[in-house]
């Protein structure tokens, strides 16, 4: 792999892809799949506004990056192979728990929950999810890295590229601002009630709150308080959810 200007446009390029991607999965898995959403409603995933999740996007970076790693020196193909994809999903699930912790320590809010998955540790990773990310490593491994690479590198040389990359982080750059100064607030009540608030279900009672007053449901902006602030939604969150469990 070579470490030059093209180099860095492709792995902004990458986490663009992979953050991109990654929102379009969470999307269709919480409509489909997800138990925490029997009325299989559209949910807009993540703490952003728009349709990228970062995480993602660092782990589509790390899976390039990892398949670089020569591992010529463990005898028998396969074993080299399944070497190269445990690295690959033990790197991602190192990630995942990073950011996880961050939120919980830092914000007081839980972005996802395997609390009910075997094996868990704080509910922020899991051995069933780690096998996840080493199928996908895989899938990404013989699939997609070497027929995208020669063309990302091309793509890299060309100005219009360049400008294509720096108007997505522009645009995520603004968002990132916005949606942390909401967390930030809801970060105050959390610890007011010292909480541990996930995310999701939270959002999931705002649809339903709105629905129920009939108010217009945003899918994109669907952590938008159905009043001025987000008083009164965390404190009947609060009283209506945590008193279930």
């Amino acid at each position: 792999m070579r470490f030059d200007l093209s180099t860095i446009l492709v792995l902004a390029f990458l986490f663009f892809v992979g953050s991109l991607l990654g929102w379009i999965i969470e999307v269709i898995y919480r409509r489909f799949f997800s138990g925490n959403n029997p009325e299989r409603k559209w949910i807009n995933p993540g703490f952003l506004i728009g349709p990228y999740i970062p995480l993602y996007g660092f782990s589509l970076v790390i899976l390039f990056v990892f398949s670089w790693i020569p591992v010529n020196y463990i005898p028998g193909i396969l074993a080299r192979k399944l070497v190269l994809f445990a690295l690959m999903a033990l790197a991602v699930t190192a990630l995942e728990y990073v950011g996880g912790l961050i939120f919980i320590k830092r914000m007081n809010i839980k972005l996802w929950d395997y609390s009910k998955e075997w094996g868990n540790i704080k509910g922020i990773i899991c051995p069933k999810f780690s096998l996840y990310w080493m199928i996908l490593s895989a899938v990404y491994y013989f699939l997609i890295h070497p027929k995208v690479i020669e063309s990302l590198y091309w793509l890299a040389d060309h100005l219009t590229f360049s400008f294509f990359v720096g108007f997505f982080y522009g645009v995520f750059l603004i968002d990132f601002v916005y949606s942390m100064q909401v967390l930030v607030k809801i970060r105050r009540f959390a610890r007011e009630n010292q909480i541990e608030l996930r995310l999701e279900e939270f959002k999931e009672y705002l649809i339903r709150k709105k629905v129920n007053m009939k108010i217009r449901v945003g899918f994109m902006i669907s952590l938008r308080p159905t009043n001025k602030d987000f008083a009164e939604d965390i404190k009947e969150f609060i009283a209506n959810h945590f008193e279930k469990r």
